[in-house]
């Protein structure tokens, strides 16, 4: 279940965060990344952003799992910074 398991029906009918499953879809109980629109992802990592600072990610084609752990709760659907700058520098490590 770590694929997209919602139709585009089902996507198309969700008010939750407009635009987001342009990129992303559902597997069980996980975000899924259907669409590459950032240098921090790839299509079929799986994981889960939690609002009180923690955050997982898999990424299979990568072979590479991530795990943040802070004290800093997100105050909008955006992340904060801070996760925003280790997803970015998580990828860039990645040596070729």
């Amino acid at each position: 279940m770590t694929s997209d398991q919602l139709t585009s029906d089902q996507k198309a009918r969700t008010p939750w965060l407009p635009g987001y499953f342009e990129t992303h879809g559902w597997g069980f109980g996980m975000s899924v990344v259907t669409r590459r629109d950032e240098i921090a992802s790839s299509i079929g990592k799986y994981g889960w952003d939690g609002g009180m600072g923690t955050s997982w990610y898999s990424d299979p084609a990568e072979e590479m799992v991530t795990i943040l752990m802070t004290q800093v709760s997100w105050s909008s659907p955006n992340p904060p910074n801070v996760f925003r700058d280790f997803w970015t520098l998580s990828y860039s490590a990645i040596d070729d």
